[in-house]
């Protein structure tokens, strides 16, 4: 008899310790310096020195509390536009799209063969002043003949719609992709219209991609940085380009940490009120 066969519980344990391994050098280690660095003070010229500086974390709520409620409320924005446009998108490949859904779904992705900052970058082009969309919105006088996008609010979130649609997508493509179309048919059946029948069998189901595909869109979108750099001004800054700012510009590594751990905790939060609403069971699914 094997020692395997004597340890049973031996046989997982090894098969979990590569990715154990993994998680403690990639992220509890790194996070953990984070952490000692968030509580440390002094300068980039006269050093840092862990001092328990528990101000930084005060400090950064009082000086930055603007850029956190931004970030929140252009990712919650952005979220609900991703669920708004994809869900129908989806919808139609899943059960109209026939033997064209994976041309469907290439045409999704496709957006991901190319860098994020290239990507970001063309929504200058689209958004310019002189560019067709701020021309026809002029046209039919949505737009001031001095209004334009670019720089402003509306050209951020719409960027971080574009570049985060797909993990929208796919998620909820996957839930409705696995709908038996019997108990549709079902339902139509037992005399429901359409519309009872897709609040009542299509939507409950699709649950657990509307909340998965919430999950990966939000939690990135309120960390990002790029769109707010590249098609918004300093009154569009998010705590994405804050963070960025105190450790490359300003080299202030314990303000950036505590930043950092303080987005990271709000974010915790928002999942835990998020699961609760929710139910965890849909979360975990």
């Amino acid at each position: 008899m094997t020692i395997f066969h004597r340890h049973r519980w031996l046989a997982p344990m090894l098969l979990l310790l590569p990715g154990l391994a993994w998680l403690a050098v990639f992220f509890a280690v790194p996070l953990g310096f984070l952490g000692y660095q968030s509580l440390q003070s002094g300068s980039f010229l006269t050093g840092y020195s862990f001092t328990w500086s528990f101000s930084n974390y005060s400090d950064a709520i009082t000086e930055y509390s603007d850029q956190f409620i931004r970030s929140f409320v252009y990712a919650g924005i952005a979220t609900i536009l991703c669920l708004l446009i994809a869900y129908p998108l989806v919808y139609w490949i899943a059960f109209r799209g026939g033997r064209w859904k994976n041309l469907f779904l290439v045409v999704i992705v496709a957006p991901f063969f190319v860098s994020y900052l290239v990507r970001t970058l063309a929504w200058l082009n689209i958004l310019a002043d002189e560019g067709p969309v701020v021309g026809v919105l002029r046209w039919l006088h949505i737009l001031a003949p001095d209004g334009r996008l670019l720089a402003t609010g509306f050209a951020v979130v719409a960027g971080i719609t574009y570049n985060f649609l797909p993990f929208m997508a796919l998620p909820l493509y996957v839930s409705l992709e696995q709908i038996d179309v019997r108990l549709l048919e079902a339902a139509g059946d037992l005399y429901a219209s359409k519309r009872a029948a897709f609040m009542r069998v299509t939507l409950p189901l699709s649950a657990p991609g509307i909340v998965a595909g919430t999950l990966l869109t939000f939690i990135p979108a309120a960390g990002d940085f790029i769109n707010a750099q590249l098609l918004g001004t300093p009154q569009q800054k998010m705590i994405g380009n804050v963070i960025q700012s105190q450790y490359l510009e300003r080299i202030n590594y314990p303000s950036a940490a505590a930043l950092s751990f303080i987005l990271m905790a709000m974010i915790l939060v928002a999942l835990g009120f998020y699961a609760k609403v929710v139910g965890t069971e849909k979360l975990t699914g």
